[in-house]
């Protein structure tokens, strides 16, 4: 019987495709919002202090992070990917690593470890289950972890190839880009979705699904906000505040559902 390809080397070779690399080395900013209010919530305690940033990618992140400190580390196990964040910038300590591993790392020692762009969601649920542990273990009592998840509750969970037909305009020019595109694109996204559908599962909290990013080229986990926080509360952590992709705001403690996007969790490390 064959055994399933685990998700995150399904998705490792997503991100090494050409056009993964155009859309990681836009000069994007912001993620969504919520990802800008998380950072507007923990900047002011974690000025000038360590830092930890898990998943950089091709290095969006490093100089969101530097502007809070420059005591920072950045890591990411996608070989690639963290050459391209060398080469963006030379004298920052990056390192190849993967966040389920980080015994090289010191424990009780960052003030902040963040894991963005929803990247905790590409690995299986009891690996994610294990990054959390690694977090908790690096971030010193009382400190913060930051990371996003995907919304088994939002628009994005369950999205099919259908989303990649063309929108109408009265443009002509622009209608017939996009199909011109659309035609480009849905073969590709077609394959894909089919290739990773057998993989999907649903769970009491959480589903595994394909997602539409790199035309349906990548499988993730979609959690609920009660699944997440109870992880969270089970391994030791304080949830603290979560905020919605969409608009920045707030989630209330006692919320069950949200039609985020995805969820941004800040949660402490007892202290």
């Amino acid at each position: 019987m064959n055994m399933p390809i685990p998700l995150d080397q399904i998705n490792q070779r997503a991100w090494t495709t050409r056009d993964a690399f155009r859309e990681f080395t836009l000069d994007k900013k912001w993620t969504d919002l919520g990802e800008e209010a998380a950072f507007a919530y923990i900047a002011r305690e974690s000025h000038a202090q360590p830092l930890l940033d898990i998943g950089i990618g091709a290095g969006r992140t490093i100089p969101l992070m530097m502007q809070l400190s420059s005591d920072y580390t950045g890591i990411d196990y996608t070989a690639p990917l963290l050459e391209q964040s060398r080469q963006r910038f030379p004298g920052v300590d990056l390192r190849h690593m993967d966040a389920r591993n980080m015994s090289a790392l010191r424990s009780d020692h960052y003030a902040l470890t963040a894991f963005s762009w929803n990247g905790i969601d590409c690995v299986e649920y009891g690996d994610r289950e294990q990054i959390l542990r690694e977090m908790f273990r690096v971030t010193r009592p009382g400190g913060r972890v930051l990371f996003s998840t995907h919304n088994r509750g939002g628009p994005g969970f369950d999205e099919t190839p259908l989303q990649l037909l063309p929108r109408f305009s009265i443009n002509p020019l622009r209608y017939g880009w996009r199909v011109m595109r659309a035609a480009r694109l849905m073969p590709l996204g077609i394959v894909n979705y089919l290739r990773h559908k057998p993989l999907h599962r649903d769970y009491e909290g959480y589903s595994i699904r394909t997602a539409a990013a790199h035309y349906f080229g990548i499988v993730i986990v979609y959690t609920t906000l009660p699944e997440q926080r109870r992880q969270l509360e089970a391994l030791g952590f304080e949830v603290e505040a979560v905020f919605g992709s969409c608009d920045g705001q707030l989630i209330a403690p006692q919320t069950q559902t949200s039609d985020a996007w995805w969820l941004h969790f800040i949660a402490r490390k007892p202290g």
